[in-house]
């Protein structure tokens, strides 16, 4: 037995509420649980109970053994003054004579809760519950998927609001660092992320209708553009690099973009070259995508091809078989995914605009679902995505409920434990 355990059987009241007696013999009637507190102090606040012909409000306390709250130095906090209630799996106490209810619970829970918790904690399988997934209604999964959706759009928010600040209120500016470290993918996207920091908006827009300017400052600060080049293009880029890189004073960054273990098509060059061309044709992207309607259009908008150097190559100065390098439909998704739907989710909080939440949404459910390992699993386990709206929500359920074991606050893993499916 846990504490977390306890916890969860009190919120919801899994437990034989018939014939309720404490330990000292008196009846006991729950007429209001409390509320449960997340924060320093008793575990649940502000409930009621009856003891025998008495009313009592005030706060409950919960342990795993009576002697805990000794332990735990209740005694003397007056946080633990107004307690009306100690809940106990087991009394390690009986003798001891107190002025403080206690009411032992380990006779009062069905077994099938405890096995089934059991059963999850030990699993070691791709998630807790694998093996009963089947068993839950689509009503239950429904609600929850998305609930999760809003918590990951509230976490990726987390990021945007940091930006926002950084940078004294600017959303072009945080669009650009988030753009940015997307393209990176998550071999470099720190490096991205930091090279777009030292390159403003402003700037950028100075040098929209020259994509070799663009170029030369994106690739010159992520360190790709170091090195004695044969071809004509690279070295024009060093030098307008220099030429730049001196009259922005830019502060190249103490970082270099990474080239191993991943696809010629997410080489950081190609990627640079690809936010080039993007930045170069469009003006003011976010606040065009605010206006944007359909999922479609967006993808229209971000679909770009990098400048016909990067056609016969991958890096500088290697020439390659010839290939188109487009942004391609799984990396404008991502980039709507990742980065776009954050972003209008985060507007419409501190705007109190409900709209652009809303579209996050609605454009995430007519996106396909992405394609990764955890969405696989998923798909093999019989919980299958119909569109990014669904695999969004599973990978935060895997990432931040299934990951941590944390069953109990899973609306999957309650209805497993109580077996109302």
């Amino acid at each position: 037995m846990t504490e977390k355990l306890l916890h969860f059987i009190w919120r919801l009241q899994y437990l034989n509420k018939k014939e309720l007696l404490l330990d000292s013999g008196e009846s006991l009637q729950i007429i209001f649980p409390g509320n449960h507190n997340h924060h320093q102090g008793p575990d649940f606040l502000q409930a009621k109970v009856k003891i025998d012909n008495t009313i009592l409000a005030g706060n409950i306390e919960l342990h795993v053994l009576a002697s805990d709250w000794e332990k735990h130095a209740h005694e003397n906090d007056k946080n633990y003054q107004n307690i009306i209630l100690h809940l106990v799996w087991e009394n390690d106490q009986p003798h001891t004579l107190t002025k403080m209810p206690t009411l032992t619970l380990n006779k009062r829970v069905p077994k099938l809760l405890l096995n089934r918790y059991e059963e999850l904690m030990n699993n070691s399988s791709f998630v807790p519950c694998e093996k009963m997934i089947g068993q839950v209604n689509d009503i239950i999964w429904s609600s929850w998927k998305q609930r999760l959706l809003i918590e990951r759009l509230q976490r990726k928010s987390k990021i945007v609001s940091d930006y926002f600040s950084e940078n004294n209120h600017h959303w072009d500016e945080t669009f650009w660092w988030m753009l940015a470290k997307n393209f990176g993918i998550k071999v470099n996207e720190e490096v991205f992320e930091a090279m777009a920091k030292t390159i403003s908006v402003n700037i950028l827009a100075k040098h929209k209708n020259q994509i070799h300017q663009l170029e030369a400052m994106l690739l010159g600060q992520c360190g790709l553009l170091e090195g004695d080049f044969k071809d004509d293009y690279p070295i024009m880029l060093q030098k307008e690099y220099q030429f730049l890189k001196h009259k922005y004073q830019l502060k190249q960054i103490n970082m270099h973009a990474h080239l191993l273990r991943m696809r010629p098509g997410n080489f950081p060059t190609i990627r640079l070259a690809q936010l080039a061309m993007l930045i170069s044709q469009s003006t003011h992207l976010f606040s065009r995508l605010k206006e944007i309607e359909f999922v479609a259009e967006a993808k229209k908008l971000l679909t770009v091809t990098a400048n016909d150097y990067w056609n016969y190559h991958y890096v500088v100065d290697e020439e390659s078989s010839f290939k188109k390098k487009l942004l391609g439909k799984q990396m404008t998704e991502n980039i709507i995914i990742n980065t776009i739907a954050p972003m209008f989710f985060a507007y419409g909080h501190f705007h109190k605009e409900e709209k652009y939440k809303e579209k996050a949404l609605k454009w995430l459910e007519d996106l396909s679902p992405e394609k990764n390992n955890i969405i696989s699993q998923w798909n093999n386990s019989g919980a299958k995505s119909k569109n990014a709206f669904d695999s969004q929500s599973f990978i935060e359920l895997k990432t931040q409920y299934c990951d941590k074991k944390r069953c109990l606050e899973c609306a999957v893993g309650n209805a497993l434990m109580k077996g109302s499916l």
